[in-house]
């Protein structure tokens, strides 16, 4: 039996970056109609604003603030402000932050009430999201804040190459202190489950890079190595993990060792995303893991040098809402799977969908 098409919530991230542009080119091709139905968390004024300036894309949708009269042949704007906005593509400021939370929270509140199935997040600016009742340094805390829950892993993804992070927004400064054995232990038990569940990977094959040049060289230029890093994969291995390392991360991405492995553990964000989104050209994508719901959003961020401009390349945005769809499916067989033994599970493959929208848009 298929399974039905899931529900998928869109926040429209910074009035003022690409956001807006991104979900109204993913969104057009209504081919998209036949893998998911799309509920876009904004305000159709902000839709017509970044409308009029690709006048050859027709777009069409719905307006609404029910749930119920949700149509799975058509795109939803579920209008989350009614008041005039002013938008200025490229300029950062408290506008745009503001409505970004606003699209988020109306967003996560939808997703945590089930009345949608999924969630992929536009870009938004993590300086004029500020404010006292949002201090949040991104998508990924926030949303560990909202479901409660003890850990969450920032994974990025590219088909079968995925780099997942011990540390996140942190300074370089303030990085070694962040990095300890139950860390990385916690990180590789929701990295391990993810791959099972939200991938389809049986036996997860891991990766984990060292935290200084050459691997501390034998402590020579470090000790994390030695006393943190090595000790946290001999846990994880005992918890019956199939991890290796640490690596060094030059060589270890210089001669594509990650090609041997499922996912690959790096203790700092530029560690694993420059390589990650040098190799992984315009279709990465980044995925909450650990959380009881599903969220991605494309691997870059708002764009203001180019927003209002119709430059933006909706190729990340496009795979992220594929990739959402993949996972909850995903796991809705992981689950029957793990309730009906003989079931085998079938991953969904909506990889040459995605590819034919990308190749013809």
């Amino acid at each position: 039996m298929s399974q039905p098409k899931p529900i998928i919530g869109i926040t429209c991230g910074d009035l003022n970056g690409i956001g807006i542009e991104l979900i109204i080119k993913t969104f057009a091709d209504s081919r998209i109609l036949d893998h998911c139905t799309p509920v876009i968390f904004a305000n159709s004024k902000a839709i017509n604003f970044y409308r009029k300036s690709m006048p050859e894309i027709n777009f069409n949708y719905q307006n609404t603030k029910d749930f119920t009269r949700i149509s799975p042949k058509q795109v939803t704007i579920f209008n989350c402000w009614e008041e005039e906005v002013a938008i200025n593509p490229g300029l950062l400021n408290e506008i745009g932050g503001k409505y970004a939370v606003l699209s988020l929270q109306t967003a996560v509140a939808a997703l945590k009430q089930k009345q949608i199935d999924g969630l992929v997040t536009a870009p938004l600016h993590k300086k004029n999201v500020q404010s006292p009742e949002f201090s949040f340094t991104g998508h990924t805390p926030y949303l560990k804040n909202v479901f409660g829950v003890n850990d969450v892993v920032m994974m990025l993804c590219a088909g079968n190459f995925r780099v997942a992070l011990v540390t996140e927004h942190v300074p370089v400064a303030e990085i070694a202190k962040n990095i300890t054995k139950e860390k990385i232990v916690s990180k590789l038990n929701i990295l391990n489950q993810s791959l099972q569940k939200d991938f389809g990977i049986d036996k997860p094959r891991i990766a984990v890079l060292g935290l200084n040049p050459h691997a501390g060289d034998e402590g020579l230029v470090g000790n994390e190595e030695e006393t943190i890093i090595k000790p946290a994969i001999k846990e994880a291995k005992n918890n019956n993990i199939l991890v290796v390392g640490p690596y060094s991360a030059d060589a270890f991405f210089a001669r594509r060792s990650f090609d041997r492995f499922d996912a690959v553990l790096a203790m700092y964000h530029d560690q694993g995303l420059i390589p990650f989104k040098a190799l992984a050209s315009s279709e990465g994508i980044n995925f909450t893991a650990g959380l009881q719901v599903v969220r991605t959003s494309p691997d870059h961020g708002v764009a203001f040098d180019i927003a209002g401009k119709d430059k933006a390349d909706n190729a990340s945005f496009l795979s992220a809402v594929f990739e959402c769809i993949d996972i909850i499916n995903r796991r809705n067989g992981y689950m029957e799977s793990r309730s009906n033994p003989l079931r085998k599970v079938t991953p969904a493959l909506l990889a040459n969908a995605r590819d034919e929208i990308i190749e013809e848009s």
